[in-house]
């Protein structure tokens, strides 16, 4: 019988979502240099947490590794001219790979959980670098209010995933839940086109219902830096979809 997510666990990683998300919209709010710090922060706290999340050998080599990217895909969508706000995003991802590869070949071959750390941590840095989305979802076309219909849809789906249901019944349930909150946030914030708002919900609830899974299928309890990184990777995910949603079926 599947290991069940445990209480704690699904508490604490819920709630460090909606912080990390109540910051990034605070810091769209106070300043620029203010949301490229949380997202610099965020990229970090994902990068520390993830060799952690993965239960993998080398856990301080592998986060340095997964950080950086993020960190500079951060800083450089924060001060790239516009409109190539992530144009430097796929080499960031591409150096972070890189690196990860490099650090397997190191450790030699017959090590523990090589393939394991390969593939996991190349998936941490790509959510590390993600986040730099949010800040492009700020420069594109500086409305404040997509940004916080986007952290409205998350934190739904967030809250959603609290819920000490089964995940055929949570699943659903946050992906419809976040498509209903996409378009009411829309109109009450906005005036976001309901069926825009409407498929970024469901598109966000299904990203972030999938992390639940990703917890579940995990078990076992969290140390705080592997909850760090799975409340804030989905996070990081949320904000290059909000950045591509907005451009495409948008503006």
């Amino acid at each position: 019988m599947r290991t069940p997510m445990r209480s704690l666990g699904s508490w604490v990683i819920g709630l460090i979502g909606i912080v990390g998300l109540a910051a990034i919209i605070t810091g769209v709010y106070v300043s620029h240099e203010a949301l490229v710090g949380v997202a610099i922060i965020v990229a970090v706290a994902v990068g520390i947490g993830w060799p952690h999340f993965l239960r993998i050998p080398a856990k301080k080599t592998l986060a340095a590794v997964i950080a950086l990217p993020g960190a500079g895909s951060a800083l450089a969508a924060g001060y790239l001219p516009a409109p190539g706000f992530l144009d430097w995003t796929p080499s960031f991802i591409a150096l972070g790979m890189m690196a990860v590869f490099v650090v397997q070949l190191i450790r030699g071959t017959g090590q523990a959980k090589r393939l394991e750390s390969t593939l996991g941590c190349c998936a941490g840095v790509l959510l590390s670098c993600l986040g730099a989305g949010w800040i492009a979802c700020a420069r594109f076309n500086g409305v404040r209010e997509m940004m916080l219909v986007a952290a409205i849809s998350a934190a739904v789906a967030l809250l959603a995933g609290l819920i000490r249901w089964p995940d055929r019944v949570v699943a659903p349930l946050g992906i419809v839940l976040a498509g209903l909150a996409g378009p009411l946030a829309g109109l009450v914030f906005s005036d976001l086109a309901v069926l825009p708002a409407a498929i970024f919900g469901v598109v966000v609830g299904a990203v972030l219902v999938s992390f639940r899974r990703l917890v579940t299928l995990r078990g076992g309890p969290l140390n705080l830096a592997a909850a760090l990184s799975m409340g804030l990777a989905p996070v990081s995910a949320v904000g290059s979809l909000a950045y591509f949603i907005d451009k495409l079926l948008i503006y």
